[in-house]
C-alpha cells in the first residue's frame, strides 16, 4: 500500500515549514550578532595593542634618556 501525496499541505506540514522558516532566520540573525561581535573584539584588540606598543616606545624613550647606572662596588668578604 502506498501513500499518495497530495498537493494540499497539511497542518503539520505547514507548522514544520514556519518552525524550519523561524529556525532560519534566528540562525542568520545569530551568525550576524557572533560576526559584529567578532569584529568588534579585533578592533578592540587592536586599540588595546597600539596604546602597548606606543607606552612601550615611550619607556624605551625615557630609559635612553636616563644617565647609565653607575657600576657596582665589589666588596671583599672579610675572613672572619
Amino acid at each position: 500500500m502506498s501513500a499518495k501525496k497530495t498537493a494540499e499541505p497539511t497542518p503539520e506540514g505547514i507548522a514544520r515549514l514556519g518552525r524550519q522558516r523561524l529556525a532560519a532566520e534566528e540562525g542568520a540573525r545569530a551568525m550576524a550578532d557572533a560576526e559584529k561581535q567578532s569584529v568588534d573584539i579585533r578592533k578592540n584588540m587592536l586599540r588595546l595593542r597600539e596604546l602597548r606598543e606606543a607606552k612601550e616606545a615611550a619607556d624605551a624613550t625615557l630609559l635612553a634618556s636616563l644617565p647609565p647606572p653607575a657600576p657596582k662596588k665589589r666588596t671583599r668578604k672579610l675572613p672572619q
